[in-house]
């Protein structure tokens, strides 16, 4: 099914956001200080204003995150992209808030902290947002710019 008509803003925000509920793996890309190139699969929960991770601090994502500050997330489907920029804190499992821990065993099952003391969480605070189903969704393909909803 080809789809040609375009999605106003609000309709592409309410996806977005739909799709933060119910998606259970984001595609998560990093990059070392020389620019190396990272992308993994993670499970992740949105709160509502971030987006939680965690992996292992020790592997090349851990650090990545942590040492950039940044990252680039999206999800899987090419026919319906939505691309999330953001701003990366890291915490250590004994430093991460409990809600955001709680939030995270409640929607996977797991804590990474029972695995491990070298996992750590990280929160990534959107600050672009872009949606498309294809081309003829470029123009007003950013919902959020700034780290500001535009609708």
């Amino acid at each position: 099914m080809t789809i040609t008509e375009s999605r106003t803003t609000v309709e592409r925000k309410r996806d977005v956001l739909a799709r933060l509920e119910r998606e259970s793996d984001i595609w998560v890309a990093s990059a070392d200080a020389d620019g190396l190139p990272c992308l993994v699969a993670l499970w992740f929960v949105w709160d509502g204003e971030s987006v939680w991770l965690s992996t292992r601090i020790t592997n090349p994502t851990g650090r990545n995150l942590r040492d950039g500050g940044r990252t680039r997330l999206a999800f899987g489907d090419t026919q319906d992209v939505v691309l999330i920029d953001g701003e990366v804190r890291t915490y250590a499992g004994t430093d991460v808030p409990a809600a955001a821990i709680e939030a995270f065993r409640a929607k996977t099952g797991w804590d990474p902290r029972e695995d491990s003391a070298s996992y750590a969480f990280f929160q990534v605070r959107p600050r672009t947002v872009q949606a498309l189903n294809g081309v003829h969704e470029m123009r007003g393909r950013h919902v959020m710019e700034d780290g500001v909803w535009v609708v």
